[in-house]
């Protein structure tokens, strides 16, 4: 009975739903409290992002007359529930995540390549010109962004000879001189996951002042509140996969020290994604494109050569 339970409490309340949801409702705050520091606003307080939750659930969802009715009310449960379950392969309060084996880090890609899927399921099957604007916007990146955000990551994993994100952490670990070396990966990585989470510079897909809301335009009420919270809490989940691929994970530390290095170092990466979106002006689809596929596409293989000349000699 016990065992028919655990898996349960890992996926709904740690490291799954319930702490993710809390996680990624802080980093939000503090993501619009910084943006609103850095252009000499005041901001909104702590408690804001959960009442802009709330207030969205309890409003009523309209459905466009046309769209697919299924497909229209599923795909947020779809968004949020792959992205839930890829946080289990990833380590939290230690280098061993809850569930490890051979080839995970594709198992986590793939999950994480759902949600972009669905945003663009959303505005196809939404039948708003604007809403099919903005989804044509989220599968265009997304040949942008993918391949150089995958080569980023595969640079350390040949390097610690592993498909494993936990043995990669460890890897990283035992030798700390070596996530110098991954920086440039690093940089990939960081710059492909800002148009992955549709974060300003790439922020085409959703730019209000030329779509209204791009794929979501025709979303309201909770439909729309849990597809902005998957966007939200992936983030945090694709922090914590940089974590472990590039930063050692919580290095050799286990339970509650463990979690608290894993909590500093994920807000340090969504630091730099806050960063990112203040300094950085909205740029087009097509030159999101032409720069991943000029300039991240080929550091990422420069730091795949190097790190197979490396693991050779």
């Amino acid at each position: 009975m016990i065992e028919a339970i655990i898996p349960i409490i890992y996926i709904s309340i740690f490291p799954g739903f319930i702490f993710l949801t809390i996680y990624s409702t802080l980093i939000q705050w503090l993501d619009r409290k910084l943006t609103a520091i850095m252009h000499n606003r005041v901001g909104p307080p702590i408690y804001q992002p959960i009442a802009d939750f709330i207030k969205l659930i309890s409003k009523e969802v309209i459905i466009p007359e046309n769209s697919d009715i299924l497909m229209f009310k599923s795909l947020p449960y779809i968004a949020i529930a792959s992205i839930i379950v890829s946080i289990i392969m990833i380590p939290v309060y230690s280098n061993n995540a809850i569930i490890s084996f051979s080839g995970d880090i594709i198992v986590v890609l793939y999950l994480l390549t759902i949600p972009t899927v669905t945003f663009f399921l959303a505005g196809w099957s939404s039948t708003s010109p604007y809403s099919l604007i903005g989804s044509m916007r989220v599968m265009t990146q997304l040949f942008g962004y993918e391949i150089p955000l995958f080569l980023s990551i595969a640079g350390p994993a040949i390097l610690a000879g592993s498909w494993s994100i936990s043995d990669i952490a460890k890897y990283f670990t035992e030798h700390p001189l070596m996530i110098l070396l991954n920086i440039p990966a690093l940089i990939a990585a960081l710059l492909a996951s800002c148009g992955k989470l549709e974060r300003v510079p790439f922020d085409a897909p959703h730019a209000k002042n030329e779509v209204v809301g791009g794929q979501f335009t025709e979303y309201s009420g909770r439909l729309l509140a849990l597809f902005l919270l998957s966007i939200d809490i992936e983030m945090v989940v694709i922090a914590a996969l940089i974590n472990a691929v590039f930063l050692g994970g919580v290095f050799n530390l286990t339970g509650i020290a463990g979690f608290i290095m894993f909590l500093i170092k994920t807000l340090f990466v969504c630091l730099i994604f806050i960063l990112l979106k203040v300094a950085m002006a909205r740029v087009r689809v097509d030159q999101l494109i032409k720069f991943s596929w000029k300039y991240l596409v080929p550091l990422s293989i420069i730091q795949i050569l190097i790190n197979i000349y490396i693991k050779l000699n």
